[in-house]
C-alpha cells in the first residue's frame, strides 16, 4: 500500500503533456508587446550590459514567479485565488491595497493589447494586403471581442487557444533570429563600455526585463489549477512548470534580443529608440525585406494574441475582486460587470489611439514588481503560513533586490527625464 502511495507521487511529480501546455501558457502570457521593443531598449546600454541582463534574466523570472504561485498555495481554502490568499493572511486593509495593486498592474498592459492588436492588423492589411483600412471603431471592436471570447467560453479553451498560438511564435521568433545571423556585425561588441555606469545601465533596464518576462497574472488560476489537479504535490508541480516557462524565455527571447542587437548598429537602435517604433516596424525600414515585411506583423499578432488572454483574465479576476469587497452582489453578476467593463474600457482606448507603451511600462513595472517580487518575499518572511512554503534565503534576498531596483529605476527615470538605459552627459 505505501509503495503504491509513493508511485503515484513520484508519477504525478514527472513532467506530463498537460504540464507542458502550461508551461506554454505561462510562457505566451510573458510574450507579448514588450518583445518588440526589448532588444531596443535593453540593447541601448552596449553589449556587456545585455550579456548581465540575459544571465539575470532566468533568476529574476523563475524565483518571481515561483513564490508568487507558492503564495496563492500558502490558502487553507482549496478553491483559493490570489485575492483570497491576499484576505487571508493580510485581513480586509491589506487586501484592499494588494487588490488595487493587482489590478493596475495588469490593466493598463491589456489596455497597450487593446491598441497594438488594432495597429498590427490595421498596418498589415494596409502595407502588405493592400486593402484599405477598416473604420478603428469596427476594427478594434471585432478583433477585441474574438479575443475576449475564448475567455468567456472558460479557460480551458483559453488554454488550447493560447497553447496553440505559441507554437508558431516560437517558430517565428526562431526563424527571425536565425535569419539575422548573416547581418551580425561586431559594432556593438567592439564598443567601448564605460565599465564605472554599468551598475547605473543595469538598474535602469530592471523594468523593461520585469515587464518582457511577467506572466504573473495567469499565476494565480496556474496555481488553484495545480492544486486542483495535483493536491499536495501542487508546489513541486508549480517550481517545475514555472522553471520550464522561465527556461523558454530566457532561451527564444535573449536568442531573438542578441540576434537583433547584433545585427544593428548602436546608432540604429538609437535612432529606433527615437522614433519610438518596434524594433521589428525599424528592420523592416531598414532592410526592406519581404519576409521581414511579412513576419514581423506575424510575430506580433501571435504575441499579443497569447499574451492578452492571460493578462484579460488577470484583471479580470482583481477587478472582480475590488467590486466583491464592495459589494453585496452575486459573485456572477460581478463577474459580467467586470468582464463588460474591462472590454468598453479596451474598445475606447483602442478607438483613441494613444501613444502610451513608455507610460504603461512606468505605471505598470513598480506595480508588477510590488506584486509579484516583494509581496511574496514579505509573506514569507512574516507570515505563519507560508513557513513551508519559503524558498532559500539567496532567492528571497535576490527576488527582493530585483524588485526594489525595479520600482526604484523607475521613479528615478520618471523624475530625472532619463531616457533609455543610459544616463545623458553634457
Amino acid at each position: 500500500m505505501q509503495q503504491t502511495a509513493i508511485a503515484v507521487k513520484t508519477k504525478k511529480t514527472k513532467w506530463a503533456y498537460r504540464d507542458f501546455t502550461w508551461a506554454l501558457s505561462l510562457f505566451g502570457t510573458a510574450v507579448g508587446a514588450g518583445i518588440l521593443f526589448l532588444p531596443i531598449t535593453a540593447g541601448a546600454g552596449g553589449f556587456w550590459p545585455l550579456v548581465i541582463l540575459a544571465l539575470i534574466a532566468f533568476p529574476m523570472t523563475w524565483f518571481a514567479h515561483k513564490s508568487l504561485a507558492r503564495f496563492v498555495l500558502s490558502s487553507s481554502k482549496k478553491d483559493a485565488d490570489i485575492t483570497d490568499a491576499v484576505a487571508e493572511h493580510f485581513g480586509k486593509k491589506g487586501t484592499n491595497i494588494i487588490t488595487v495593486a493587482y489590478f493596475f498592474a495588469i490593466f493598463p498592459i491589456v489596455l497597450i493589447y487593446g491598441v497594438g492588436i488594432t495597429n498590427t492588423v490595421d498596418s498589415f492589411m494596409i502595407h502588405q494586403l493592400g486593402m484599405e483600412s477598416i473604420p478603428r471603431w469596427l476594427l478594434s471592436g471585432v478583433l477585441i471581442g474574438l479575443m475576449t471570447a475564448s475567455v468567456i467560453f472558460g479557460k480551458e479553451l483559453m488554454l488550447k487557444v493560447t497553447s496553440i498560438l505559441v507554437y508558431p511564435l516560437v517558430v517565428i521568433l526562431l526563424i527571425l533570429s536565425i535569419y539575422l545571423i548573416p547581418d551580425w556585425n561586431m559594432s556593438m561588441v567592439h564598443t567601448k563600455t564605460d565599465w564605472s555606469s554599468m551598475p547605473l545601465i543595469i538598474w535602469l533596464a530592471i523594468p523593461i526585463i520585469v515587464f518582457s518576462f511577467n506572466h504573473s497574472p495567469i499565476i494565480s488560476q496556474f496555481s488553484k489549477e495545480q492544486r486542483r489537479v495535483y493536491g499536495d504535490n501542487a508546489v513541486k508541480k508549480t517550481d517545475m512548470i514555472t522553471g520550464g516557462a522561465a527556461m523558454m524565455l530566457m532561451v527564444f527571447v535573449m536568442f531573438f534580443v542578441f540576434s537583433v542587437v547584433l545585427s544593428m548598429t548602436p546608432e540604429q537602435l538609437s535612432m529606433a529608440k527615437s522614433e519610438n517604433i518596434s524594433v521589428l516596424s525599424y528592420l523592416a525600414n531598414i532592410k526592406s525585406s519581404p519576409l521581414i515585411s511579412y513576419l514581423g506583423p506575424l510575430i506580433a499578432f501571435a504575441a499579443i494574441m497569447s499574451s492578452y488572454f492571460g493578462h484579460f483574465l488577470g484583471a479580470h479576476e482583481g477587478l472582480t475582486g475590488l467590486i466583491k469587497s464592495r459589494s453585496t452582489m452575486p459573485i456572477k453578476k460581478i463577474e459580467k460587470i467586470s468582464l463588460v467593463f474591462i472590454v468598453i474600457v479596451t474598445w475606447i482606448v483602442a478607438i483613441i489611439n494613444p501613444s502610451i507603451l513608455d507610460m504603461i511600462e512606468s505605471i505598470g513595472s513598480p506595480m508588477i514588481a510590488t506584486i509579484l517580487f516583494l509581496l511574496p518575499v514579505f509573506a514569507m518572511q512574516f507570515v505563519p503560513a507560508m513557513e513551508q512554503y519559503k524558498t532559500s534565503r539567496l532567492a528571497r534576498v535576490f527576488t527582493a533586490i530585483c524588485g526594489i531596483a525595479a520600482i526604484t529605476s523607475v521613479i528615478y527615470g520618471t523624475f530625472f527625464f532619463l531616457e533609455g538605459l543610459g544616463v545623458r552627459k553634457s
